[in-house]
């Protein structure tokens, strides 16, 4: 018999043994994959009424439900993406896929397992995706634990893959087709000013392009390269894809948010790098050394307002729209969203008033902007930058203000003056 949750959540008592601190560790596991059960229940259940009330006011069919999961992203702390993911695989679980639900209402299946069956099932007819969900999760006949239970991911995968094929081959093959259609390519920040660059591809590319980056590594320690083998993988990478030769400086056009002080002096204010980051300024000032052209310079005042904005590209932007987009660091302003910014909207909408001025506007993607315009939701801008919105629920979310935003910055020096107005007039020799 379980301790109550609160007993548990206080941890085990001091001086508790080896085997305890194990026991104490099982039994929490247990409760988390009890509450992600409970959560995706409770995410069901929130659709209904939201589905009613939309109904009621005339909104279309296919748009029935629209908010709803990014409701259930800010209760729990998500992206949008994130939240409709967890919502359909939800949907799935209680609609289709009654035995994983039920280990995990008994602490015995994590969210992650019922993801991987949900996932390799998905190309299959109702009554075959309900066979496999039956093999591996139901108890056996004299009461044995499921199948599922003992076994660990990879293992779960093969074998719901097995059981797929078997059921419909044909199902499986075509799916296999068209996942060539999702290939893509991302980049996603990393420790200490490095990136995360990714890519999706059919199995066949993904093999050989790294058969021909390790054929590189080879090659280069043969001939006597002191770098390891996947510092020359990394950057043979880089050279072949950019057609960049070998100790040519890289021609970049990012952008840097940074005090003018900071770039022309040493000064040590972190610099902001549009799509990453706070960078060190030291750092940000040896990289703007380092590229050809195509950097675009953001300044900002001693407290961080944004200031001026020069371009050493032949095209400089200059509109409000890519002020917000820089104002924003490029990232959707919706609390727990990390997508880049695809639409500039109006915190209080135009039509109820808002106007259309910086402090009224934010960046946000796509499914953000569309959520945001279903029956209940409302937004309102705060006077440090920061954006509250208001679920149909009457949950309240505040998004804080972006690093570089400030209220009523101090007046600018002289000499900053003047550096502003060379900034906007002019181009600024490297």
């Amino acid at each position: 018999m379980y301790e109550t949750i609160d007993r548990l959540l206080d941890g085990p008592p001091p001086g508790a043994s080896e085997g305890e601190l194990v026991d104490w560790i099982t039994r929490l596991e247990a409760v988390k994959c009890r509450a992600e059960a409970v959560q995706a229940e409770a995410g069901v259940r929130l659709e209904e009424p939201a589905r009613a009330r939309q109904t009621r006011v005339g909104v279309p069919a296919r748009k029935l439900g629209e908010g709803v999961a990014s409701q259930v992203a800010l209760a729990r702390r998500v992206s949008p993406a994130k939240g409709a993911k967890l919502l359909g695989l939800a949907k799935i679980l209680i609609a289709e896929m009654p035995h994983t639900f039920a280990l995990m209402q008994a602490g015995l299946f994590s969210l992650w397992q019922a993801t991987i069956l949900a996932r390799e099932t998905a190309c299959l007819s109702l009554d075959d995706r309900r066979v496999i969900d039956h093999e591996l999760c139901a108890a056996g006949p004299d009461g044995e634990p499921a199948k599922a239970v003992a076994m660990g991911l990879r293992q779960l995968e093969n074998a719901a893959k097995k059981l797929a094929i078997t059921l419909d081959q044909e199902s499986v093959v075509n799916r296999a087709a068209n996942a060539a259609k999702d290939r893509r390519v991302s980049l996603r920040p990393a420790p200490d000013t490095m990136t995360w660059l990714g890519a999706l591809l059919p199995v066949k590319d993904g093999v050989a392009v790294f058969a021909a980056l390790d054929q590189a590594a080879k090659t280069a320690a043969a001939a006597g390269d002191e770098r390891s083998r996947g510092q020359v993988m990394a950057d043979t990478l880089v050279d072949r894809v950019t057609g960049r030769e070998a100790g040519v400086k890289p021609r970049i056009e990012v952008k840097i948010v940074t005090t003018a002080e900071a770039l022309a002096h040493d000064a040590d204010q972190p610099a902001m790098v549009e799509g990453y980051g706070p960078v060190p300024a030291a750092w940000a000032r040896e990289s703007l050394a380092d590229a050809e052209v195509f950097v675009r310079r953001l300044f900002t005042d001693p407290v961080g307002q944004l200031v001026a904005m020069e371009s050493r590209s032949r095209m400089a932007p200059d509109g409000l729209a890519e002020f917000i987009t820089t104002r924003d660091g490029g990232i959707c302003r919706t609390v727990g969203c990390d997508a880049p910014i695809r639409n500039i909207d109006h915190v209080e909408r135009h039509a109820d008033g808002g106007t259309t001025r910086a402090a009224n506007l934010q960046g946000l993607c796509e499914r953000c902007n569309q959520a945001k315009e279903a029956i209940g939701w409302q937004a309102r801008p705060g006077p440090d930058g920061s954006i509250t919105t208001i679920t149909p629920t009457g949950h309240v979310y505040t998004s804080p203000p972006p690093d570089t935003w400030r209220p009523d910055p101090p007046p600018l020096s002289r000499a900053e003056f003047a550096l502003r107005d060379v900034l906007l007039d002019h181009t600024l020799a490297a």
